[in-house]
Order: structure tokens, then sequence, then C-alpha cells
């Protein structure tokens, strides 16, 4: 009984070894590719659900869509992102409001999983292509996203449209049904 588990594993490991070996003859015997890199890096298209860098959009004005709400930090499963907000007076209201002060991203611990894009209300932060991120030193790939004086998006506030006043409730139908 011994004997006959000996020789059928003696076979099972020939079998893996040949089969080992018909993988490195396939490879070896290919030819070769080789891409040159630097050279036609316009070149390259990637799909767009690469992930390689986070940014913050603005437009032209310098305003971008964060509120500063903190969602995308939770969000984070290593602490990439730290959003340091500071508290102002509303001009309109005279109540205190939270601004966005500094938007911190260390890329250098991201694992571009995209948590922090999908929780993010307003679409303030996406990611990008760009994935040439070879530096020297870790402090140059913790990056300020948000630009100095940049400011909050501000948005047209709609007017509040005035409830039409009518003699009885016949005209008021007939308004409405229109």
């Amino acid at each position: 009984m011994k004997f006959v588990k000996y020789i059928k594993d003696l076979l099972d490991g020939c079998r893996n070894l040949l089969l080992g070996l018909k993988i490195t003859m396939t490879n070896l015997i290919r030819p070769k590719v080789t891409e040159q890199y630097p050279e036609n890096r316009g070149k390259k298209v990637y799909f767009d659900r690469f992930r390689a860098e986070l940014t913050m959009p603005h437009n032209e004005k310098n305003e971008h869509k964060c509120i500063g709400c903190g969602l995308c930090q939770m969000a984070c499963p290593n602490g990439t992102i730290k959003v340091i907000t500071k508290s102002e007076v509303d001009s309109v209201t005279g109540k205190p409001k939270r601004m966005l002060d500094k938007y911190v991203y260390d890329l250098g611990t991201c694992v571009f999983c995209g948590a922090c894009v999908d929780a993010c209300p307003h679409g303030a932060i996406k990611f990008v292509n760009q994935f040439e991120q070879a530096v020297f030193t870790r402090e140059k790939l913790i990056l300020q996203l948000n630009r100095e004086g940049s400011k909050l998006e501000e948005k047209p506030v709609a007017k509040a449209v005035e409830p039409i006043k009518t003699e009885n409730k016949a005209q008021a139908e007939n308004v409405k049904e229109k």
C-alpha cells in the first residue's frame, strides 16, 4: 500500500515538473515585446476607471466645490486625507459657517480605492490619469489640493415663488389646472 502511494506521488511530481518545464520553454521561445516607455509617453491610452492621483478641480475663478464636510476623510481606509476647516461668520445669515481651509492629501499612503470620491456628495474631488509620481523624498508626496486663495463655488440662488392669491377656490383650482 505504501509502495503504490509512493509510485503515484513520484509520477505526479514528474508530471508537475514537465508541466512547469513546458511553460518555461514556451516563454523562452516566445518573441519578446519591449515597450519603449519614455519615448511613447504621450501615446499611452488609459481606461476611464484608472485611478492614479486625486485632484480637486477648480474653475477659471479659482473656485472649487468642496464644502469641508469631511466625508471623504471618514471614508478613507488609511487616513490619507486630512480636511482642515475654519469657522467664518456668514454675511447673509450672521451664523457661523464651516469653510474649507486646507485639503491635504498624502499620495504616498493612498491605496487608490476610490472610497473618497464615492463618498463626496458634491463631486469636489476626482481621480486623474497622471501616474508619474517619482520623487526622492516622501514629503513631496504630501499635496494640498485646494489652491491658495480658492473659495467655495457660489451657486445662483433661486428666487422663491410667491403663492397666487385668488378670490375664491374655483379660480385657484383653474390656476392649478393650467
